[in-house]
């Protein structure tokens, strides 16, 4: 018999796995009372998975009143922007024809990866409202395509050939919202590559309205470290084939 075996039967816990079940728990215990505020509050709220429940609350440190407030804001924001339940291909023509956004394959933890090129984005070609209904679209589908098992997506910001008329504060400040506020707890990791100077204008007026938890996702890669960094979280086999991988690129919209 293995050791492994020997310390389970005797029912020995590492202070680790004890710490782990016991802040289980407690997130178990505060799903459940979250859940029972917000569904007097709206009982649409039945239709909605535990799972999602404990990512609001889990954005919000665990507190049951602000992370409450934070998802019935949530349920009201997507009655009004997808009122169909889903958001159509052609209600946002112009966001997808600048074939800005990929996701294909998954990084070393089962996440799947998105890329989006930041040089593609034409604001001047649509108007901001197309574009929040542009970001819920993504957000949507991303979720949707989720392995079992899975809540997290990386990202990989490229912003090669970026410049001022691609620079959309308004927009950038919409989509973070929209990801923060409506999609919490569902980045996982956000490497922004090929970053040109000029950027950190446009980043400097953004960086403020970044929560603390999201901050802590964000990597910027330099050029030269760009593949070694990528292959610390992604199989070659995974990865981009625009970074040196295997796989090519997958439109958003393509099923």
């Amino acid at each position: 018999m293995e050791f492994s075996n020997i310390e389970e039967s005797n029912g020995i816990i590492t202070e680790e796995e004890e710490k782990g079940t016991e802040i289980n728990e407690i997130e178990q215990r505060k799903v459940r009372l979250m859940r029972a505020f917000v569904e007097r509050e709206d009982p649409s709220v039945k239709e909605v998975d535990d799972l999602m429940i404990r990512r609001f609350l889990r954005a919000r440190e665990l507190d049951i009143e602000k992370a409450s407030t934070l998802f019935l804001k949530y349920l009201s924001w997507r009655r009004s922007i997808i009122p169909n339940g889903f958001i159509s291909p052609s209600e946002i023509p112009n966001e997808l024809a600048q074939n800005k956004l990929f996701m294909q394959g998954v990084d070393k933890q089962n996440r799947p990866i998105v890329v989006v090129f930041g040089a593609r984005h034409k604001p001047y070609k649509g108007s901001l409202e197309e574009f929040k209904r542009f970001v819920a679209y993504t957000l949507e589908r991303i979720c949707a395509r989720m392995p079992a098992g899975q809540e997290k997506f990386v990202s990989i910001a490229d912003l090669e050939g970026w410049g001022y008329t691609n620079s959309d504060i308004r927009g950038y400040l919409a989509a973070l919202s929209i990801l923060q506020d409506c999609f919490p707890e569902r980045l996982g990791k956000l490497f922004i590559v090929h970053v040109p100077y000029i950027f950190m204008t446009a980043w400097k007026v953004v960086y403020p309205f970044i929560d603390s938890k999201t901050k802590k996702k964000i990597i910027f890669v330099e050029n030269k470290k760009l593949r070694s960094t990528m292959l610390g979280d992604i199989d070659e086999s995974q990865l981009p084939d625009v970074y040196g991988g295997k796989l090519s690129l997958v439109p958003i919209q393509d099923d």
